[in-house]
């Protein structure tokens, strides 16, 4: 079957996700500069969510554009996906409310972590469903950098517990290490 619906959906749901988590900030009652000190680990927990759903839309994005199929499996996999990535706006109001202590922290990188591993699951998929000689199975290649990400993830849950700065650095590390959007499609699909 076609990508059409699968891309569609997708986007929705991720731009329902986005609106949501700006709709968490809450407008200070008062017009002084000091009256935005609350605000900021909200606001910089609002910061990371977006980043991070943004790179999650870049390379979905990216990836659907490599395969020309979908089917079933492939259906339900996406799904897992955007049900972890529709928590992301819970994970983020409560780590920013509760000025990053360490239970919501580490509920963040659960989340993060599923979304990762769920991102993973699906590029299987569609690598499977489209062959392994496939330009998109080529180009997805092992995914070092998926799988890379998923076990820091799993490092920062419980060092939350430990250092709550340090399991926002991990996050923010993996941030950066796809902020730049994966060329490995591309490449494959220019060559």
């Amino acid at each position: 079957m076609g990508k059409g619906r699968l891309e569609a959906f997708s986007d929705g749901v991720i731009a329902i996700i986005i609106t949501i988590m700006v709709l968490e900030l809450k407008v200070p009652h008062g017009v002084e500069l000091d009256a935005l000190r609350p605000l900021i680990p909200v606001f910089g927990s609002y910061v990371l969510s977006f980043v991070f759903i943004g790179i999650y839309w870049n390379n979905h994005h990216h990836m659907l554009h490599a395969a020309g199929r979908v089917n079933g499996r492939i259906l339900w996999t996406n799904l897992h996906l955007l049900f972890w990535l529709s928590l992301v706006p819970f994970v983020t109001g409560w780590m920013g409310e509760n000025s990053f202590s360490a239970l919501p922290v580490a509920l963040y990188g659960v989340v993060l972590l599923m979304a990762g591993v769920a991102y993973y699951v699906l590029a299987r998929a569609l690598a499977a469903h489209h062959g392994k000689d496939s330009k998109l199975a080529i180009a997805l290649g092992k995914d070092t950098k998926g799988i890379l990400s998923v076990v820091v993830y799993a490092v920062a849950i419980p060092m939350a517990f430990v250092s709550t700065w340090v399991a926002l650095a991990l996050y923010v590390s993996v941030a950066v290490m796809w902020f730049v959007p994966d060329r490995r499609i591309e490449r494959v699909l220019a060559e």
